[in-house]
């Protein structure tokens, strides 16, 4: 009726007004700006006793926003609870409902995955009951993780310093980091060669012979076919012309967009999913108002929806032409269980392209949605087709092989053509069997393997979904935390793991090993879906995990009972108050402070002597640190002497080509040359014989 007085209560102001866009003068919306109540930060906030009940707290600073939204509640004859639609946006709704004391038969939960009119007049009608399995999934992920950090945090004060946290995923992650330094610094490289014929339109790489393929190992292999094929005539055995389809990939989930978004435009996951964010809860664009862009943005599902898929189709016939849309609806598989109500990450209008909004949004966000909008159409679009050519020449009794290809039709790379799509285009020459070739040249080539990649961010976050740890929507936060506290650090797009962090992994790794490994993480990422799917009471889940864990906890706690941690004493003086300066534990590592804090607040930077003479100028060889917290080695003389290196010298010069010895590895120990174009490599027995 007339003057009926409906209260909407979401997360954030700029999601407040879209929807009153959309909803006309009988609704108010509010916004409760996040999280209402949390655990306290004071304590450990369950109730191990009490068979594990958290104890929420109303979040500091709330007290007079929510006395606020309970006058709106008074005024209303209904409420819609309309937040996010995952598990923290039900348990959001949930807290809201305690705190602001509703009456169930009041107060409703609405979702709906894009903001659109359509959307939310819909999710209106469709008003629900709070789902407490929902809840209840997020309830047991946030007290496990409050466990877990609040336990092992304080032995790493003890053992460490204080302001350090471990946790769930963020330790797994850690691990992966620093053991990828372990296999790099073990990484012993193995030679190989290459042979490639060249010849005037194309060029043929060795194979092996006609009847297997063969690896060259040594200069001598290579001799000894560079022998058989000399002054012989290269002959065609094989011409085999076909054509490759390529697939375009599946919308964005949420990993693969911030996957996508970090190798394409260089955002951290961080920023991925703050543009996101604002895209999806809308954007004022010029003649249309405050518009929702895109469809959420947290979900691992690549479905869309039928009203979607509808749209998307027209517009590919209309604007490209029938021959581009694809002739099936394609269906993308998914990697885990999905909840059928979320969608891929998608626009929410086909027809809104990203120029047409250009002027309207940043410059982030349009290049954000314009590979979200990129990415959808092109899902939905014709495969490209490529004519191939694969040529089999012989010589000498060895087999070589060449192959090109030329695009025929562009399908979807007329739409999305990323770097994923690199695919150059090598059109071979026309030849039949039987037909004689003569190289130009033939180039061999000598390689070695190259260790492990370092994880970028897209590589770190691929991987933990793969091992399905975490969720994606926890990404960005768990690689902002080991950023924030100086556990990794980043330079050259990978990360790598500090002195710090180092440390504190391996006073997780050897305390907590059955607790923090990808098995249990991702282990315990299932009994959370069970918990959602209503087949699991997630207290159980909080059970079967406290009772081992804590005597983990106990086991640990005794060990770093027994170690002190005393400040190391130097023969370093202050200058200022005479006292002997001693090594302390700071965010970036150790460093020199005066022992009469807070009188005296002097401090250095710490170099440790590494022990070993500057194989260049005579000089001391210190350890030092990067401004973000990575080892390396430098002489002392330094400006003078611009030796740096991240492995530690020997004192030695390379008898090859006079670049400097170091130490490589500690499972395969062996002396290396630093210049990575020489590949003089020796046992480190050797170098200690000779000493």
């Amino acid at each position: 009726m007339a003057g009926t007085k409906n209260l909407v209560i979401v997360e954030s102001p700029a999601k407040a007004k879209t929807l009153k866009k959309f909803l006309g003068s009988t609704y108010k919306i509010e916004a409760s700006m996040g999280h209402v109540r949390d655990l306290p930060k004071s304590e450990l906030g369950i109730d191990i006793e009490n068979d594990f009940e958290p104890k929420y707290i109303t979040i500091r600073g709330k007290g007079e926003l929510l006395a606020k939204l309970r006058k709106e509640v008074k005024n209303a004859d209904k409420v819609y609870l309309a937040t996010d639609p995952d598990r923290e946006g039900e348990a959001i709704s949930w807290h809201l409902l305690h705190a602001l004391k509703l009456d169930e038969t009041k107060a409703k939960r609405i979702t709906f995955n894009e903001i659109t009119k359509n959307a939310v007049k819909k999710s209106i009608k469709e008003a629900r009951m709070i789902d407490i399995d929902l809840v209840d999934a997020q309830q047991a992920r946030r007290a496990l993780d409050r466990i877990v950090g609040y336990k092992i945090s304080p032995l790493l004060w003890k053992k460490v310093k204080k302001g350090l946290s471990a946790g769930r995923v963020q330790s797994l992650a850690l691990r992966m980091i620093c053991e990828r330094e372990d296999e790099i610094e073990n990484f012993v490289p193995d030679e190989y060669w290459t042979i490639t014929a060249e010849f005037k339109k194309f060029k043929a790489k060795f194979h092996g012979t006609p009847e297997a393929k063969q690896e060259l190992k040594s200069k001598e292999e290579v001799d000894k076919v560079l022998k058989a094929i000399k002054n012989k005539e290269f002959v065609i055995q094989d011409v085999k012309k076909s054509s490759r389809v390529k697939n375009p990939s599946a919308p964005f989930t949420t990993s693969t967009l911030q996957q996508e978004a970090s190798k394409i435009l260089g955002f951290t996951a961080q920023k991925t999913m703050s543009v996101a964010q604002q895209l999806y809860e809308g954007v004022e664009i010029k003649g249309e108002g405050t518009v929702g862009l895109v469809s959420y943005i947290r979900t691992d599902s690549t479905r869309i929806a039928d009203e979607a898929y509808e749209d998307l189709s027209q517009y590919i016939t209309s604007q490209l032409g029938t021959q581009y849309l694809n002739p099936e609806r394609q269906e993308y598989k998914t990697k885990r269980r999905t909840q059928d109500a979320h969608e891929a990450i998608r626009p929410t209008l086909s027809e809104r392209t990203p120029e047409v909004i250009k002027e309207s949004i940043s410059k982030d966000q349009f290049k954000l949605y314009k590979l979200i909008w990129e990415r959808f159409v092109a899902s939905q679009m014709a495969p490209a087709l490529y004519d191939t050519v694969a040529m089999k020449i012989v010589s000498g009794g060895y087999l070589f092989r060449a192959s090109g290809s030329v695009l025929k039709f562009d399908g979807y790379l007329a739409i999305y053509k990323k770097n994923e799509e690199a695919d150059e285009e090598k059109a071979m020459p026309e030849a039949t069997v039987g037909e004689t070739l003569t190289p130009v040249k033939i180039v061999d080539e000598q390689h070695f393997t190259q260790p492990p990649a370092r994880y970028s961010e897209a590589m770190l976050v691929k991987t933990l979904e793969e091992i399905g740890v975490g969720r994606p929507s926890t990404y960005a936060p768990t690689i902002g935390t080991l950023t924030h506290r100086n556990y990794i650090t980043k330079e050259n797009k990978v990360f790598y793991s500090t002195e710090l962090g180092e440390v504190v992994d391996g006073i997780i790794k050897n305390n907590f090993k059955d607790i923090v490994n990808i098995d249990f993480t991702a282990k315990m990422e299932e009994d959370l879906d069970k918990v959602e799917e209503g087949t699991t009471e997630w207290k159980e889940v909080i059970r079967r995990f406290y009772y081992p864990f804590a005597e983990m906890i106990q086991e640990a706690e005794e060990k770093i009972a027994h170690i002190e941690i005393k400040d190391e004493e130097t023969d370093i003086i202050c200058e200022n108050c005479g006292r002997n300066m001693v090594v302390k534990y700071g965010k970036f590592g150790k460093f020199f402070a005066c022992p009469g804090f807070p009188e005296c607040r002097n401090t250095k930077p710490f170099f440790e002597d590494a022990g070993v003479e500057c194989p260049m100028c005579g000089g001391k060889i210190l350890i030092k640190k990067t401004k973000k917290g990575r080892k390396y080695y430098g002489c002392d003389h330094n400006p003078e002497c611009e030796l740096m290196t991240w492995n530690l010298p020997t004192g030695e010069k390379c008898p090859d080509c006079g670049g400097v010895l170091v130490e490589k590895g500690t499972k395969n120990a062996r002396v290396c040359c630093n210049n990575p174009e020489c590949n003089f490599t020796k046992p480190i027995e050797e170098r200690q014989e000779k000493e």
